[in-house]
């Protein structure tokens, strides 16, 4: 059993940071639950290193070298942690924490996109890594169409973010919507810095929209394989995630200047409706 102050550390970066994935995940049942307190607490601990390097507690190189060598890693609560998670979960392999590292160095070689390969490569090593993180502790003999699809789902929520953050990603100095998908489009570069929310704009992130959508329903073929606990999770948070693209649809496609968000009466509803869904999956 997870040391119960290492667990509520992880719980608590989990709350602080992401709402919607602690309400998605907060019911499984132990130690699963754990276990996903623990991979998202790293992975943010890997992001912010890149987004917020001055209050993060360690660099990307840091965290790469004392992931390579758990064993000894000390100073903080995540190394415990993560020893816990490969202990409980043997299945689990590093391979994939190591590809979300190698991701966020992407943010260092590029922060221009010019083609949707490469857009599409990032959205795998950042979020589709996550898919193939989750898969052993959420399913109990995931086959390779299982993680595929658990990779397409992280694809999926990847291009959400990117679409929440267009903003706040101009701000930083990176655009991850590609030139070739802008030229596809009729709109440009200039109007896309000049923050223009035009016709053509709003056709491109329609476009984005619907590739989400896309990688979202292939995220969750096979999902009446998973435990129903985890099924249950996974529905609610591609439901929160896919909501705040009809967000941003409401708030007109201004995604330059206001941030999408999911009210908690709409989360409300998003859950009720899974769990009631659920109901008539176990009738069956």
């Amino acid at each position: 059993m997870l040391k119960k102050p290492y667990a509520k550390a992880c719980e608590k970066a989990m709350k602080q940071h992401s709402a919607s994935f602690y309400q998605a995940f907060r019911e499984l049942p132990s130690p699963r639950r754990e276990a996903v307190f623990v991979i998202y607490t790293f992975c943010r601990m890997i992001d912010d290193s890149m987004d917020e390097p001055e209050s993060s507690v360690y660099t990307l190189d840091e965290l790469e070298y004392h992931f390579g060598n758990l064993s000894q890693a000390e100073g903080h609560f995540i190394w415990p942690s993560l020893r816990w998670l490969f202990e409980t979960f043997p299945n689990l392999r590093k391979d994939p924490f190591f590809t979300q590292i190698r991701g966020q160095r992407m943010d260092e070689m590029h922060t221009h996109y010019q083609t949707f390969g490469q857009l599409e490569e990032y959205c795998y090593h950042v979020a589709g890594s996550v898919g193939e993180m989750l898969l052993p502790v959420l399913h109990e003999y995931p086959s390779h169409q299982i993680v595929q699809a658990g990779i397409q789902l992280g694809k999926a929520m990847q291009i959400v973010n990117i679409l929440r953050d267009v903003g706040e990603d101009l701000e930083r100095g990176r655009r991850y919507i590609p030139s070739s998908v802008i030229s596809a489009y009729d709109y440009s570069e200039k109007a896309f810095y000049n923050q223009e929310i035009s016709y053509e704009f709003r056709q491109m992130i329609d476009g984005l929209i619907e590739t989400a959508n896309q990688w979202f329903e292939e995220g969750l073929e096979g999902l009446e394989t998973y435990p129903d606990s985890s099924a249950f999770a996974i529905t609610l948070a591609s439901g929160y995630y896919s909501a705040i693209m009809d967000a941003i649809i409401e708030n007109e496609y201004d995604v330059f200047d206001k941030r999408a968000y999911v009210p908690q009466t709409r989360k409300l509803s998003i859950y009720q409706a899974a769990k009631k869904n659920k109901k008539k999956e176990s009738v069956r």
